[in-house]
């Protein structure tokens, strides 16, 4: 016995072409162009059990992304590209409290030398850092643990590691 008929999908000829193009670009990142395959399948009237079985996966996918699709589908492309229909949401959680300019500052501090802070150490602990940061008023409140992650990380903005566990022999 067959189950409801899923909402259709009409795709106008430009957001097919960019479907299409996600779909077969060797540079789509494979989340991305599973997604477009869904919307092309949905489109071409086959049911979201039928589109999960063509491409193996789960009917909840399917379903999840015919319907985040539909929810899109008035709002025009300049004004929402097709990429950006196919991406993740926003995650939930709370907002970072440090802004990058702040992480570029506590990389900078790090790169100086500890005793021009007044701080009779030879190089940076995690726990020196967030002491420091928090003595300068980069932030309110620093944990030396993350202090220590954020120099670790190796983040674009952060000087090699190398350079930051040497910082303190120059």
């Amino acid at each position: 016995m067959p189950g409801p008929t899923p909402p259709e999908i009409v795709l106008r000829t430009d957001e097919r072409t960019e479907l299409e193009r996600l779909a077969r670009a060797h540079t789509t990142g494979q989340q991305c162009a599973v997604r477009a395959r869904i919307v092309l399948l949905a489109a071409d009237g086959l049911t979201t059990s039928a589109v999960a079985r063509v491409l193996g996966r789960d009917v909840g996918t399917a379903r999840h992304w015919r319907t985040r699709w539909r929810q899109s589908q008035d709002v025009p492309l300049d004004e929402l590209s097709v990429a950006a229909r196919l991406a993740d949401a926003p995650k939930p959680g709370a907002p970072a409290r440090l802004t990058p300019e702040q992480v570029c500052q506590i990389v900078a501090l790090a790169c100086e030398l500890p005793a021009t802070s007044g701080r009779p150490i030879s190089q940076w602990t995690g726990r020196e850092v967030a002491d420091e940061v928090v003595t300068r008023g980069i932030t309110d409140r620093l944990s030396p643990r993350h202090a220590a992650r954020l120099l670790k990380s190796g983040r674009p903005a952060a000087p090699p590691r190398a350079v930051l566990a040497h910082a303190g022999r120059r």
